[in-house]
């Protein structure tokens, strides 16, 4: 059956809505899992070869440094389960080109979420995002502050 041009259209938004969606979700997952979640969910939102810069951190390269880097922020007690930390991701905007889309945000971290919540640090994200067998993933996070 042929379709027309009307129709493709609309095939067309909706798979362009059901993409942002899934890139939105990505970019919330990853901020839940970095304060609360498990390192291996963590992990599979990244791209194999994934990367993560922020100024004055070294760069990380691919999934397992990106894990890794996570563990020892835990291991600090700087995020993850028990530290009452939250990484607020808000103000997103995607664009997506086929099979691959850029996001971006502004992020808050916060601390003392229990008792008092304080705002320890904000910034930007420029994220490059790729789709997968998995689904879409991060393949790339250029991290500002301020």
């Amino acid at each position: 059956m042929h379709r027309v041009p009307e129709e493709e259209n609309i095939l067309y938004e909706l798979q362009k809505a059901a993409d942002e969606l899934g890139i939105r979700n990505v970019i919330s997952r990853i901020a839940r899992c970095s304060d609360a979640g498990d390192l291996a969910d963590y992990g599979a939102l990244f791209t194999e070869d994934a990367s993560w810069s922020m100024r004055g951190v070294p760069v990380k390269k691919g999934r397992q440094a990106i894990v890794d880097a996570g563990a020892a922020r835990r291991a600090e007690g700087v995020t993850g389960p028990g530290t009452f930390t939250r990484h607020l991701v808000d103000t997103v905007a995607v664009t997506v080109e086929g099979d691959t889309a850029v996001a971006e945000s502004y992020w808050q971290f916060f601390t003392d979420t229990a008792a008092a919540p304080v705002l320890r640090s904000m910034g930007a994200y420029r994220d490059t995002f790729r789709r997968t067998p998995s689904g879409w993933q991060l393949a790339e996070r250029l991290i500002t502050s301020g």
